[in-house]
């Protein structure tokens, strides 16, 4: 993939979010989690109230970058999975793009072989989505589609601020 940025507009994200609702309804896992490798959200589903995803997001891509690392120790490419068993929670964590992290939380309600199949079912469908973004963004055309959604607000000026608010 080259390094154009990644730009996810709002029918991305649209898809994005669906999947991830049907992963979580399909396993009745607590938390869906999408985000980058830079550690950066892109999308979740579920009880987010107690978690702080911008911490979640960064130590989840650490976890994997440090993964990585290990699995390049050991003379293998990657390991494309996690796996983290707690007290309560569990944590499943797929590297499902070459760009992009599935995080699932789940507790007692599910288990990690149903987590798994739902995972393996509904990773071509982000990977076919992250496809479509890349496709744009190699295009030049993520950038444009983003410039064109700020550009209605391009015309306002900061005397039209103070006008408005003076």
């Amino acid at each position: 993939m080259g390094s154009a940025s990644f730009v996810i507009l709002e029918h991305d994200y649209s898809q994005f979010l669906s999947v991830l609702e049907k992963i979580n309804r399909e396993t009745n896992a607590k938390l869906v989690f999408l985000l980058d490798k830079a550690g950066r959200q892109i999308a979740s589903t579920g009880e987010m109230a107690e978690v702080d995803p911008t911490s979640l997001a960064s130590l989840a891509a650490g976890n994997v970058a440090a993964t990585e690392g290990v699995a390049q120790l050991v003379g293998e490419e990657e390991f494309a999975t996690l796996f983290h068993e707690g007290r309560h929670d569990n944590i499943h964590i797929s590297v499902v793009s070459n760009r992009v992290i599935l995080l699932i939380v789940f507790d007692e309600r599910s288990s990690l072989g149903l987590v798994r199949l739902r995972v393996d079912q509904s990773a071509p469908q982000l990977v076919q989505i992250c496809k479509k973004v890349e496709e744009r963004a190699d295009s030049g055309e993520g950038a444009a589609a983003l410039a064109a959604t700020t550009a209605p607000f391009a015309e306002i000026t900061d005397e039209d601020i103070d006008a408005l608010f003076g």
